[in-house]
């Protein structure tokens, strides 16, 4: 199996480039089964997921033309009603989508449950609370979700979220563009790629308003025509390869961003001892002296994100004095990293949802592996600020959502390199 093998200690000198947003690339794709006509999406991000989801759209019969320069084309004109392939569908979580995309279109549904990370139980319960205020009845049997139109049809409705859900929200906005009548959700998640899976909808012709608050609109339409859209950079990559200057040291100018995106990032490393400079579509990231403890709470979107937890959390390891995280969406995400930071010399105590970690002077390299995403790209930080050499394991996790990572480490001065096992 390929790992990474790393040898840390080298401050990473350079400039970096930032991808298309892989969670809204995961929404889009979908989504573009409820178009007639071509999609021409720019800036999809080179990753697993989405090669993934590309395949199950061929497989259902879509015509897909890829570019170079992460542009992809997606024409799902003369697509019949199919059952996307069980195995492809498990390999990810964001296929969870196709049901309200499938929905949308055809008036029914069937999906086998979504794979991806099992960081933590991630149920689909406002999900189907979402479809069934549509109209739809839902039934979960033999690792399927079927949904299919009630007595009444599809109709708009009015949906308050039990808990701000972002797949949820997706999910319902996707489901609900092309149902006649219109349709509000409340407690409706902020994040920016929701604000892009509105966009891109609005793009083609639908009638979406209020994404990016807590109340989104949708009117629904008759169809939906081709056209142009590009994909905003990812926030999360980009807070990555900030927290890797911030833990590693250097100087490095990431590129292709939005800084509003990235504010909640950028203050808490300001307040960690990093220098962090805004410019208009680029943040410059520098840290020479050693970083100060911290105290961060994981909130939904403007706070600061979940799947950054484990990325400041490198930051904090070499800290000085005790941090602490505390995690208010998924408890059990400590776990995914918590063990492997411990074996690299990392002084964490976890307590239910929160993690306090006292600094150490320095992390050392030990054989350690990928439980998701996230936790794998934080050890792969770690593994870089580490004295001597790391290997990860389980790299397959990181190339879900991050595009040419050790060819983008490597540009800016990291010893790092792809090998099999």
């Amino acid at each position: 199996m390929p790992r990474y093998e790393i040898h840390g200690g080298t401050p990473l000198e350079g400039s970096v480039t930032i991808s298309g947003a892989k969670n809204a690339a995961v929404a889009i794709i979908p989504a573009a089964l409820l178009v007639n006509g071509v999609c021409r999406i720019e800036n999809v991000p080179d990753i697993s997921d989405v090669h993934n989801l590309l395949n199950i759209l061929t497989q259902m019969g879509a015509r897909i033309r890829r570019e170079a320069g992460g542009i992809v084309e997606i024409d799902c004109t003369d697509v019949p009603y199919t059952e996307p392939d069980a195995d492809l569908v498990r390999k990810i979580r964001a296929s969870y989508y196709l049901i309200g995309a499938q929905l949308g279109r055809y008036g029914k549904a069937k999906v086998a449950m979504p794979g991806g990370c099992n960081f933590a139980p991630r149920p689909i319960d406002q999900h189907v609370k979402g479809f069934t205020a549509l109209g739809a009845t839902v039934l979960e049997e033999d690792g399927m979700v079927d949904a299919r139109p009630g007595p009444d049809g599809l109709r708009g409705n009015r949906v308050n979220l039990d808990v701000v859900s972002v797949g949820a929200t997706i999910n319902i906005i996707i489901a609900a563009v092309l149902v006649p009548g219109q349709t509000i959700i409340e407690n409706a998640a902020k994040e920016p790629h929701i604000v892009d899976l509105a966009n891109f909808l609005n793009t083609m012709g639908a009638r979406i308003s209020g994404a990016g608050t807590d109340v989104i609109r949708i009117k629904g339409v008759k169809s939906l025509r081709g056209g142009f859209y590009s994909i905003i950079p990812d926030q999360i990559e980009a807070g990555t390869y900030m927290a890797a200057v911030a833990a590693v040291g250097g100087n490095v100018m990431v590129n292709n961003v939005i800084p509003k995106h990235m504010e909640c990032i950028t203050a808490k490393l300001r307040e960690m001892g990093a220098t962090v400079t805004e410019y208009e579509d680029a943040i410059r990231v520098q840290r020479t002296g050693r970083l100060r403890r911290a105290t961060v709470k994981t909130l939904p979107y403007p706070g600061f994100p979940t799947d950054m937890q484990g990325q400041i959390g490198v930051c904090m390891t070499l800290a000085e004095g005790v941090s602490r995280i505390t995690e208010s969406i998924y408890e059990t995400r400590f776990f995914a990293y918590c063990d492997e930071f411990t074996a690299m010399g990392a002084n964490i105590q976890v307590n239910g949802k929160t993690a306090t970690i006292t600094g150490v002077e320095k992390l050392y390299g030990a054989s350690v592996a990928a439980h998701d995403l996230r936790a794998g790209a934080a050890l792969v930080i770690a593994g870089l600020a580490a004295e001597g050499q790391t290997f990860v394991d389980n790299i397959h996790y990181i190339e879900r959502g991050y595009e040419n990572l050790v060819g983008k480490l490597t540009a800016l001065g990291a010893k790092i390199r792809r090998v099999e096992d």
